[in-house]
């Protein structure tokens, strides 16, 4: 099955965690701060490491204060987890409607979600694209709440000239192995606040503080810490740094193969009749982490089947997240977002990774026009 994303490992990764797995340290050691700053040079903002791309979130929203009976608007098309991290602090989701070609959170639809409980803006930066950030943040500056940005999809990607995590107060990533860099399981939050991204190091580390300036009892000893507000331990270690850092020098040349990828299949498939090849904005330079496509004429579950059928591993991103049972329970119903139910119904993934040869592409491309052809 030719899998419809896929991690890119080589020797230089290899050798990185096994020197990692050799040194004195596994965990809390100097390759976390290491990767940190590897980080830092990529997303433009002082960054945060965690275990995956759901505790960066949680870690995010814990870290606006957000609490039961506020509010969090966001987007429907993404993973459950944007949603779900701040649903477990207590807070309301409200979800609000994305635009028609990126499927992105459309600003006009969070604006007129707004309430005085309204703590946090969640955006998501869908298949690589950055959200548009400059209305987004007019938003939220006249509102007073804060801007997350999710940019699991992202990192790599620019808006306006400008670095992904410095466009929102939070900005979170994720290193899935399908996404554009990976450490196996982990993640990070960026942010151009400090005081924001203390908070997120100080819940990452189970609430743990040890700095001296900080501390109500300063002179208990060199063994004491203390815990001010609550915490989970959400640290990754320094095996998985180790391949984060590795893996973020060769992210220029995943950007550029995810690129020619993604001109082949608009060349390739720009004249097949009953499918709609997704938008690019002239304003972004994105990172391209899905090619979705829009499977006109209610063929997509036919599409999708036969793909699969043939060994080619297309994927759905996503269903609206609203539509799961744990919110469905929650008296959430179906209508909500039309435009992202519309687009729900058509799109589907066609296999991108940096490892994708052009022959494994051009199986993709005549298995679709066999079947849209036909």
């Amino acid at each position: 099955m030719l899998p419809y994303g896929r991690q890119s490992i080589d020797d230089a990764d290899v050798a990185a965690v096994v020197a990692a797995m050799g040194s004195d340290w596994l965990t809390t050691g100097p390759r976390v701060a290491a990767f940190e700053a590897d980080l830092e040079a990529v997303a433009g903002a002082p960054c945060v490491t965690v275990t995956n791309g759901t505790t960066a979130l949680h870690a995010a929203y814990a870290a606006t204060g957000l609490t039961a009976g506020e509010e969090v608007i966001t987007t429907p098309m993404t993973f459950v987890a944007t949603a779900s991290g701040a649903a477990v602090l207590g807070a309301t989701v409200v979800f609000a409607d994305v635009e028609e070609d990126t499927a992105n959170l459309d600003p006009a639809a969070a604006e007129a979600a707004v309430t005085s409980r309204t703590r946090v803006i969640s955006a998501v930066d869908y298949a690589g694209v950055p959200a548009d950030y400059d209305r987004l943040r007019k938003i939220t500056d006249t509102a007073g709440v804060f801007l997350l940005g999710d940019a699991a999809h992202s990192i790599g990607s620019a808006y306006r000239g400008r670095p992904v995590g410095t466009l929102a107060d939070l900005t979170t990533f994720s290193f899935f192995p399908t996404k554009n860099l990976t450490t196996g399981e982990g993640g990070a939050v960026a942010s151009i606040r400090p005081e924001l991204l203390e908070r997120v190091r100080d819940f990452r580390t189970v609430g743990s503080i040890r700095d001296p300036r900080r501390l109500r009892r300063a002179d208990e000893g060199g063994w004491h810490y203390e815990v001010h507000e609550f915490g989970l331990n959400y640290r990754l270690p320094d095996v998985l740094c180790a391949l984060g850092s590795a893996q973020l020098r060769r992210l220029a040349a995943f950007k550029a193969r995810r690129a020619r990828l993604t001109a082949r299949y608009d060349e390739l498939l720009a004249d097949l009749p009953g499918l709609r090849l997704p938008a690019q904005r002239s304003d972004v330079d994105p990172i391209r982490h899905l090619y979705p496509v829009r499977v006109k004429d209610g063929r997509r579950r036919e599409v999708y089947d036969r793909l699969r059928a043939a060994g080619i591993g297309v994927q759905v991103n996503y269903i609206p997240v609203y539509w799961h049972p744990v919110f469905e329970d929650l008296g959430y119903r179906r209508g909500m977002c039309p435009v992202a139910e519309s687009f729900y119904a058509e799109e589907l993934s066609l296999p991108l990774f940096a490892d994708l040869t052009d022959s494994d592409q051009d199986r993709v491309v005549e298995a679709l026009r066999g079947i849209l052809g036909s």
